[in-house]
Parts: structure tokens; C-alpha cells; sequence
């Protein structure tokens, strides 16, 4: 019997060599890792049945109990015996890959075995099915969220199996029951321990070997976050040289290629790391793998320089692995990934292509959602800016033709000043922000329109802090408030009206105020004062609620549309809104 056990551990090296296949050769390892797919199934069988195979030609020959010293058994004779790891290649191939695989071992190893000896073995067929069937089972009740059996589950499921095997031993093989169990006296105890052993040994390394892998993982996760909050800036400008350059080096740094380079659909955009000689940004794509990739929108990987297809003859990329760049089912380029030694491009590292390709797809297309966003906002603040009070235009008109006729002088002032007020408007159309300064030359076109309309009705005061002329504000945004105040403060009171304009920074925000004496504004009107039009006797109140929306969509949160009565009568409009000047616009401007 000790004989026989020595025996047969070399064998279970064949179970180990089989792990070690599995776990550090890529392919195995993909077949593995994909091991619910059919596909993967049918691999998984084609392996582990070679390996059955390998077991029943390497077993160890016994005839009366006695051990026979052989090498390759092809033909049995039907008195003779055979101990092998049969067995634990079934149960392990059932616990890895579930019943189907199991089953479909179980069948391969039984009808090989059948055909190494006699029709008297025909029982090792039913067998192995049944092995391989409940090893499948167990498996995949043991597993758990997709994981392995532990390796003591895993070495009790050996147990079982044997003792399911050597129960067949005994009642089939041999001319008599007394021949099987004596049989089985021999082999069972070697068979049996080793068979557990074996399970225990190729499921430690198999999950060590995976927990190390998704250790990893979560060391290559965080470099990937930390990689995508790096590169989402660039990313979000949009595919051209600056942000793909700036992206590129970011990418290498973190990923450890050869190279990396970043192409639009035409163009190589970004080329860092080996081969910069001749992959040079601003020439048009060169390998037919890039071409290929934008043409079937597919990830592709080759091991081999040649499959990559450039041309230079001293082109030191040996393997690549190129990943399109899809944004909204639309290809807008590729990032490329770079190997000049083959055997550093890894499952490990097609995973992570895979991955950094869906990122930097959805960090392009976060750039051009956040555009289209802008436009769209732009054209509604512009929309908004282009209903301010047209009629305000045909009352200036009808004011100009009374006074031409008794004062010309005074009529050609107020042209003047119609016309740099029309200027004043076809600016506010064109731009969101305009700077307080213009916005003021408006608001003096404006009044002296207003008051040659109604002289000497009210009185306007400006308090404005100096050395703020170049602070942009939405245009309209004190005129507005004005128009207002003279259109619904006073009432029909024609003496004592006054208005006080107040334009300050504060804590890095800018406030207008617009202040009067006048009666003031019942409650519920206070209350839906910009949020929605308020109907009187001299207008809806359309204007103050598109001026809130404006500052709104301008500001977001920051800006803020506040009415409030002042205790000693009349009501206070404030405007406040972050501090924007034409440097820091610009800037801005570039960072979207």
C-alpha cells in the first residue's frame, strides 16, 4: 500500500500541473475566469478531459493485488487493474466548471477507460458521470458569489467522490464480489486521501492565485480613479492636441506602457513614450490596425509587430491593444496602448484597456454634453434677453416726433441717445455678460429717454464703488430694475419720487441695488415677484421674472433675485451674483 501511495502522488502532480496551467497561462485563465459561458464549458471539458486521459495512460497496473511495473497503458487485460487520479480529474473539473462540465468529463474519462480495457469495463462510464455530476452540483452549492469552493470544501468533495468510484470497484470489477473488495482493500485508503489532497492542493492555488489577482485589481481601481479624476479635465476640453497630449502622459504615468497615443477618426492627436520618432501627432493614422478599429468600432489586441502594421522598419512596438473611443454610438477616435516587449501585455492589462476605453468615452462625452448644455442655456438667455420691453422702443419714437416740432436740438440728443441705446441692445443680444460700464451707458440712454417723456417726475441717484467699471453683469440687469421702479413705485404721485442705485463688491460678489420711496408692494405680490409674471395695471411683471431666470441659469445657486419693502416705505430689488471680469471670463471660457 505505501508503495502504491507513493505512486500515486506522482500522479496528483499531473492534477497540479493542471492549476498551475489554469492560473498563470492568460488563455487558461480567460476560459476560467469565463467559465458560465458555453463556449468556455466546451474548452473546459476538451482540457480537463486530456488530462483524464493523461491519468488513465499513467495509472499504475495491478493484477492479484499485486503492482505491475508499466509505462504507457494503452490495452488492459480484462483480469488487470488500474489506481489513477481519474477520479480526482473529474471532481475537480465538476467543482470548477458545474455539472455540464462534470457530466461531460466524466463521459470523455469513462469511455476512454472502457476503451483501455475490456467490455467488462463499461461500469467506469455511469461512474464517472455520476462523479462528475454531483462534484458539478456540490460545486456550485459550495461556491459563492461566483467563487470557488474553499479548498477543505473542496477536499471533503474529494472524499466523496472516491468512495462513489471505489463503491463501483467493488461490486464490478474482477470475476466476483470478493475480488473487489479485496481490490478495494488495496487501493481505496492511497486513492481516497490522495484524491481530497489533490482537490485541497489545486483549489489553494487556485484561490490564492485569484485573491492576489483581485488584490491587484483593487490596487490597479485606485490607480484607475485616481487616473480618470486626472485626465476627466482634458478629456472634457475634447479630442485635439493640447488635451490629448496633457491625457496621454497622465495615461503612461499611471499605466506603465511602452506608449500611448490618442488619435481622432484621421489623425494621430497625441503620441507619447516609444516610438515618438515616427508616430507623430498632426500625420494621418498610420497602421491598419488604427484604421481597422475606427472602421468596426471593435477593441482590438495583437501580440506581434507585423499585426500592427507600421511601416518604419525600426519600430520598436512589439503589441498593442487599441480601444475606441465611442461617444452616443459615434466613434470620435482611439486611445492606444503600447508594448515593446509582448509578453507585458497581459488578461491584467486587456481588462484595464477595456475599462480606461469606457472612462475616457464617457469623459468625452461629458465635454460635449456639457457644450450642447451651454449652447443651449446661451440661446436661452439670449432668448430671454431679446423680449426686454420692445415697446419701450415706439414710445421713445413717438417722444422724439412731439419734440421735433418744438425742439429740435432736444430731439437730435434723444436720437443720439436712442441710437446708442439700440448699439447698447445689439451688444446684450450677442453676449450673456456685459461689463458694468456699458451696462451704465444703457441705463443713461434709458433715462434720458424717460425723462423727456416725463421731466423732472423723478429723481435717480447713482452710488457706485470705484474701480469696478469692468465687473461683468447681465445686460439689462439695472436698467430692468429701474424701468420698474419708475413704471409701478410712485403709483400716480407725480413730485417727490425718488430712486437710489447702489453697485458694490462684497465678499467676492457683486450686489446691485435699486431702492425707492415710493408705496411699496403688497405681500402676496412680494411673494411671486421674479418667479412668475404678476399682472397690473401697467404690465405683467414678465421682465423681473426673466431677469431672475437669466441670473439663474447664469449663476446657478450664487446668483440671487431679492425683494424686500423697506420700513420706511417704498422697496429695495437686489441683484447678487459672483464677481466676473473680462480676464476671468476668458478664462473660464477656456477651462469649458
Amino acid at each position: 500500500m505505501l508503495e502504491l501511495f507513493i505512486l500515486m502522488m506522482e500522479r496528483v502532480g499531473l492534477i497540479i500541473l493542471l492549476a498551475f496551467l489554469l492560473v498563470n497561462v492568460s488563455y487558461f485563465k480567460k476560459v476560467l475566469l469565463s467559465r458560465n459561458k458555453l463556449s468556455s464549458k466546451l474548452q473546459l471539458i476538451v482540457v480537463f478531459g486530456v488530462f483524464t486521459f493523461i491519468a488513465n495512460l499513467t495509472g499504475v497496473e495491478i493484477l492479484n493485488n499485486q503492482i505491475i511495473p508499466s509505462n504507457i497503458l494503452t490495452n488492459i487485460a480484462s483480469d488487470t487493474s488500474i489506481a489513477n487520479t481519474r477520479t480526482l480529474a473529474i471532481g475537480v473539473s465538476g467543482i470548477v466548471g458545474g455539472p455540464f462540465v462534470g457530466v461531460g468529463v466524466g463521459i470523455l474519462a469513462g469511455v476512454h477507460r472502457m476503451l483501455q480495457g475490456s467490455a467488462n469495463s463499461f461500469f467506469y462510464i455511469p461512474s464517472s458521470i455520476i462523479v462528475g455530476f454531483l462534484s458539478g452540483s456540490l460545486g456550485n452549492r459550495l461556491s459563492k458569489r461566483g467563487q470557488f469552493p474553499t479548498p477543505t470544501q473542496g477536499a471533503l468533495v474529494g472524499v466523496c467522490m472516491e468512495l462513489i468510484q471505489m463503491f463501483f470497484v467493488m461490486l464490478f470489477s474482477g470475476n466476483s464480489l470478493n475480488h473487489g473488495v479485496e481490490l478495494v482493500k488495496l487501493i481505496a485508503f492511497p486513492m481516497i486521501i490522495l484524491n481530497s489532497v489533490g482537490n485541497f492542493i489545486f483549489l489553494s492555488i487556485l484561490t490564492i492565485t485569484l485573491k492576489q489577482e483581485e488584490q491587484a485589481k483593487a490596487v490597479q481601481t485606485h490607480d484607475v480613479l485616481d487616473l480618470a479624476a486626472q485626465t476627466l479635465p482634458y478629456f472634457r476640453e475634447g479630442l485635439h492636441e493640447h488635451s490629448s497630449l496633457e491625457a496621454a502622459k497622465i495615461i503612461k504615468h499611471y499605466t506603465k506602457v511602452s506608449a500611448i497615443s490618442i488619435t481622432d477618426t484621421h489623425q494621430i492627436l497625441a503620441h507619447v513614450g516609444a516610438g515618438s520618432d515616427h508616430h507623430i501627432r498632426d500625420i494621418e493614422v498610420i497602421t491598419e490596425l488604427s484604421k481597422n478599429v475606427l472602421r468596426t468600432g471593435q477593441m482590438s489586441i495583437v501580440h506581434h509587430k507585423e499585426a500592427i502594421g507600421c511601416s518604419h522598419p525600426d519600430c520598436p512596438l512589439k503589441a498593442a491593444i487599441v480601444i475606441p473611443l465611442i461617444v452616443q454610438q459615434r466613434i470620435v477616435g482611439t486611445l492606444k496602448m503600447y508594448f515593446t516587449d509582448a509578453s507585458q501585455l497581459t488578461h491584467v492589462e486587456e481588462q484595464l484597456a477595456e475599462g480606461l476605453g469606457s472612462i475616457f468615452s464617457s469623459q468625452i462625452g461629458l465635454g460635449e454634453a456639457e457644450v450642447q448644455s451651454k449652447l443651449l442655456k446661451d440661446a436661452e438667455i439670449k432668448s430671454l434677453q431679446a423680449q426686454v420691453n420692445p415697446h419701450f422702443f415706439f414710445n421713445a419714437i413717438n417722444t422724439i416726433s412731439a419734440l421735433m416740432r418744438r425742439d429740435t436740438e432736444k430731439a437730435r440728443e434723444l436720437l443720439l441717445q436712442l441710437s446708442a441705446y439700440f448699439r447698447g441692445n445689439l451688444q446684450g443680444a450677442r453676449h450673456t455678460l456685459i461689463s458694468l460700464k456699458q451696462e451704465l451707458l444703457q441705463v443713461d440712454a434709458y433715462l434720458s429717454l424717460e425723462q423727456a417723456r416725463f421731466p423732472n417726475r423723478f429723481d435717480v441717484q447713482f452710488e457706485i464703488e470705484d474701480q469696478i467699471e469692468n465687473v461683468l453683469v447681465p445686460p439689462y440687469a439695472v436698467q430692468i430694475l429701474i424701468e420698474n421702479t419708475i413704471k409701478h413705485a410712485f403709483g400716480t404721485r407725480r413730485t417727490d419720487n425718488k430712486v437710489l442705485v447702489e453697485i458694490f463688491t462684497f465678499e467676492k460678489k457683486c450686489h446691485i441695488s435699486v431702492s425707492d420711496n415710493g408705496v411699496g408692494i403688497s405681500e402676496d405680490k412680494l411673494k411671486i415677484l421674479g418667479k412668475k409674471p404678476v399682472t397690473s395695471e401697467k404690465g405683467t411683471g414678465t421682465a423681473l421674472e426673466n431677469l431672475a431666470k437669466r441670473l439663474s441659469n447664469l449663476f446657478g445657486s450664487e446668483g440671487e433675485f431679492k425683494v424686500t419693502n423697506q420700513p420706511a416705505g417704498g422697496t429695495n430689488f437686489r441683484l447678487v451674483f459672483p464677481i466676473h471680469t473680462d480676464e476671468s471670463k476668458n478664462s473660464q471660457e477656456r477651462n469649458d
